[in-house]
């Protein structure tokens, strides 16, 4: 057990590097890796349910005692990254595929690295942890009707198919965690060590599916769509960042909206594209997801240097 203890400790810490190396796997042998896309939406429910199993009531408490910051932070979530992704592929000129991928990322809820980004940032844990399970429980509405605001002239978006998925691979999962975390909590508390091996490993083959599955359109678009996720990214950050300033949040507060604007469930957004649209929906998603892992493990190296004043901590 101590061995794979330190083997999920080790795939925790090398988060990005893995996703990248699926990413290269997938180019690698796309024939191989296109035969996993069946499976995507169960290794997100599996992703999803081992997410519920690290939640516990007392995380949603911070949605009580500072309702403002939450409210600030989903609002920010739901709004900045979503017209984001819409504006810069209507800028880069994406075909609609690549436009409804793009605003399918920035409509996805929070991703569950974020809360780790956070923690080594030195921010907000508690406000984090809340955005991401307030966010993912929204999802189910408010993902499905901004695809539709923003991508519904460039495709038809089934809006009502996409909320079922989301409740079935999404939230059925993580309550179930979340119930089971209650009902069995000495025993789940004895596995917890080892979800990264299985969150890591999830994001790993679903990553690499999706860019098997659109290797040949890798190469063909691949520099302007990654310029195009790493200004997405880059950009939700740093507007989360100052929309949380400018709503007087504490320094530890910024940092927390900042990571959970800029880091999305981009397994979600994948899973979504590819269930109701096409596999070149998902690219952006898949690319998403590498990046953004690198980009925050960078943020966090940033600002672990610079603790917030002590005198603008957040008390959550």
């Amino acid at each position: 057990m101590t061995i794979v203890i330190r083997i999920a400790e080790f795939v925790g810490r090398w988060f990005a590097v893995l996703v990248l190396l699926g990413a290269v796997a997938g180019l690698a042998f796309p024939d191989q890796a296109t035969r996993i896309t069946p499976a995507i939406p169960v290794l997100l429910g599996v992703i999803m349910f081992g997410m519920g199993l690290t939640l516990r009531p007392a995380d949603f408490a911070v949605v009580l005692n500072h309702p403002q910051a939450v409210a600030i932070g989903l609002a920010a979530q739901f709004l900045v990254m979503p017209l984001l992704g819409y504006g810069i592929a209507v800028l880069l000129q994406f075909p609609p595929l690549l436009v409804v991928g793009m605003v399918l990322v920035g409509a996805a809820p929070g991703g569950t690295a974020s809360n780790v980004i956070v923690y080594l940032s030195r921010g907000d844990v508690a406000l984090s942890v809340a955005m991401t399970s307030v966010s993912t429980l929204l999802a189910p509405l408010l993902t499905p009707l901004l695809v539709l605001w923003l991508a519904g002239s460039q495709l038809p978006v089934p809006a009502g198919a996409m909320l079922l998925t989301i409740l079935q691979v999404v939230i059925g999962p993580v309550l179930g965690g979340l119930v089971i975390r209650a009902v069995a909590t000495r025993v789940v508390e004895r596995v917890l060590p080892l979800l990264p091996l299985v969150s890591v490993g999830g994001i790993v083959v679903v990553v690499a599916a999706v860019v098997g599955g659109n290797a040949t359109d890798i190469l063909r678009t691949g520099v302007p769509l990654a310029l195009a996720v790493v200004l997405h990214n880059s950009a939700g950050v740093a507007l989360g960042y100052v929309v949380a300033r400018l709503a007087r949040l504490p320094e530890s507060a910024r940092r927390a909206v900042g990571v959970e604007v800029g880091m999305q469930n981009s397994g979600l957004a994948a899973t979504l594209a590819a269930s109701h649209f096409a596999a070149l929906a998902a690219l952006p998603a898949a690319l998403f997801s590498v990046w953004h892992n690198i980009s925050g493990a960078l943020i966090a190296s940033f600002w672990a240097r610079r603790p917030p004043d002590p005198e603008t901590r957040s008390q959550s």
